[in-house]
């Protein structure tokens, strides 16, 4: 169930950010 909630999470988040990962993301803020 934790699998499937990442997975989904990821997912919408990509599409808020348009296209970044929640790590490309996170990556971008702390840089």
């Amino acid at each position: 169930i934790v699998e499937y909630i990442d997975y989904y999470n990821n997912k919408r988040i990509k599409v808020k950010l348009k296209g970044l990962s929640p790590v490309q993301y996170r990556t971008k803020s702390f840089t």
